[in-house]
């Protein structure tokens, strides 16, 4: 599936010969170009990659590694597939970038599991890298010797936070760490670690060929650069788009012609629902962030049937480590199954929406952190709604 749309930073015109570049030139400058671009982690986070390289190139250690979040677990996210199979160069590049950039010498993919498929795809790549003297010892001559590798995950979507990313790459099972300290101090096997998402190493060699300046011209003040989103639901033109940051939801949906639209979940099952009168709002950071999901409802789709779907689907995920989450989620999907069955009270639905913000204040990690959102929202902006029509 291509970029629907006209591509503006992935364009493959942009890449030139950043790669090269970055490698031929001092660490240190990949490190301040990417810090000054303004590039943030598209995994959803938003953390800028620049601060995150310059605290790993700091750390004194005798190891470190760079690790490729390649877990595109969240419902409705499809955008890293497109940049793995078709941006496999682009995407080692990056990650050979930040290895050179942060002094690591080992990098790993952590693929998620139901993308076996193209684990004989990726690892033709890296062979070929190695055969053109891209991977290996002395990359383009330097004193400079760097390898990765790829590490199938086993479909767990908690694995898609960073920490739990690293226990299940040690071989442990994929529960989120205590923080601080963080990966790029204490990452993986205890050596400072670098953990990006697979759209922001494949934007480094473009910002290394363009230059910051050009990159942070495109998108908003606080949000620089485009944005790739995967658009599913109530379309008639669903698949992957690449939009600037700051571009109206309404627009978006224009793009996509999007009909009747009564509600935009933004950020997947995780994120957040918009309803009609605030899809003015518009993608990034300092609105409405996303990892990349939006699915579309129209005014056609029963929105308590969507959250049961969204809440079953935490109940299933949550690891069960922290209590928030572990019980938290049952206990809201039990409020879903109490207003199916014209049973929840409006004063319990409200006491289920304040547990929701107390779990997003009290989880360990970002699943529980974000798992209410659905039912906050929803509950929030169709609670008269549903509740008019199961009583």
């Amino acid at each position: 599936m291509p970029i629907l749309n006209k591509p503006i930073i992935f364009d493959r015109n942009n890449f030139g010969n950043g790669f090269e570049k970055g490698i031929k030139g001092r660490p240190i400058d990949i490190v301040l170009e990417i810090r000054e671009s303004g590039l943030k982690g598209r995994g959803g986070a938003g953390f800028p990659t620049g601060t995150k390289w310059m605290l790993a190139a700091t750390a004194v250690s005798p190891k470190k590694y760079v690790i490729c979040n390649a877990d595109e677990g969240e419902p409705g996210t499809f955008k890293d597939r497109l940049l793995l199979t078709e941006y496999t160069d682009e995407l080692l590049q990056g990650m050979i970038l930040c290895g050179y950039a942060i002094g690591a010498k080992e990098g790993y993919i952590y693929l998620r599991g139901e993308y076996e498929y193209m684990l004989s795809h990726i690892n033709g790549v890296i062979n070929k890298f190695h055969e053109e003297g891209k991977l290996g010892k002395g990359i383009f001559g330097k004193n400079f010797d760097f390898d990765i590798s790829v590490r199938l995950g086993s479909g767990a979507y908690v694995c898609g936070e960073e920490s739990a990313l690293i226990e299940s790459l040690e071989g442990h099972r994929g529960e989120p760490r205590n923080r601080p300290p963080y990966p790029v101090n204490t990452g993986y096997m205890g050596y400072p670690t670098v953990v990006n998402n697979v759209e922001t190493l494949v934007s480094v060699p473009i910002i290394i060929n363009k230059g910051a300046e050009w990159f942070r011209n495109i998108g908003t003040e606080k949000s620089r650069g485009t944005k790739l989103l995967s658009i599913s639901g109530d379309v008639e033109r669903p698949g992957i788009y690449e939009v600037p940051f700051g571009t109206k939801i309404i627009d978006m949906l224009e793009m996509v012609r999007a009909k009747d639209t009564k509600a935009v979940q933004i950020g997947g099952a995780s994120g957040i629902c918009i309803p009609e009168e605030e899809l003015h709002r518009n993608l990034s950071f300092e609105d409405v962030p996303t990892g990349g999901s939006i699915i579309v409802f129209n005014k056609s789709r029963d929105m308590l049937k969507i959250l049961k779907n969204f809440m079953e689907f935490f109940t299933e995920e949550s690891c069960g480590q922290c209590t928030p989450c572990r019980v938290g989620n049952k206990k809201l999907l039990d409020g879903v199954n109490m207003i199916e069955q014209g049973k929840c009270s409006v004063k319990y639905l409200r006491e289920l929406i304040d547990l929701g913000r107390t779990m997003q204040v009290s989880s360990k990690c970002g699943l529980g952190q974000s798992s209410p959102n659905p039912f906050i929202t929803i509950m929030t902006h169709f609670g008269d709604e549903i509740l008019a029509e199961h009583y």
